[in-house]
């Protein structure tokens, strides 16, 4: 029953193509992988990575010592599931080559899929101002991990 709670989770979960989603994944334990932004770009890579290979378009992003937030349109014929299978599993293997730490990530991840009312450039807001929030910077600009189309 150890997987109980994740499958619970997932049960029911729908995704649509072309739907924007603010994605959040958690790393095991809250261990601080990202705090060496060195280790946090390898992550940064593997979100780009989905974007080229048109999985989806980032609206914005955020790489958090111990999560990230990703504000995201799916690609016309994605999965959201499969989309941070592929994201949490390829940057586990290169944060795990480099680092020697094996399974990074928790299982599953938090989605809200945005609604028709709700602005967009706020949440992409929300998603980057993260690090001044948690008190890790005192400008936006001088956190490396983030990234945002609107700004």
């Amino acid at each position: 029953m150890k997987n109980a709670h994740g499958h619970d989770l997932r049960k029911g979960r729908f995704s649509q193509g072309q739907q924007i989603y603010l994605v959040t994944a958690v790393t095991q334990h809250r261990l601080p992988v990202f705090s060496d932004w060195k280790i946090g770009r390898k992550l940064v890579h593997e979100l780009q990575a989905a974007d080229r290979e048109g999985m989806c378009s980032t609206l914005a992003f955020v790489v958090m010592p111990d999560h990230f937030h990703w504000l995201l349109a799916l690609g016309e014929q994605a999965d959201l599931s499969d989309l941070l299978h592929l994201v949490k599993g390829r940057s586990s293997r290169e944060i795990g080559r480099v680092t020697g730490i094996r399974g990074i990530w928790q299982q599953g991840f938090h989605d809200h899929a945005a609604r028709f009312d709700e602005d967009i450039q706020e949440m992409a807001r929300y998603v980057v101002a993260n690090p001044l929030r948690a008190g890790l910077v005192q400008h936006l600009g001088d956190y490396p991990l983030w990234d945002a189309i609107f700004f």
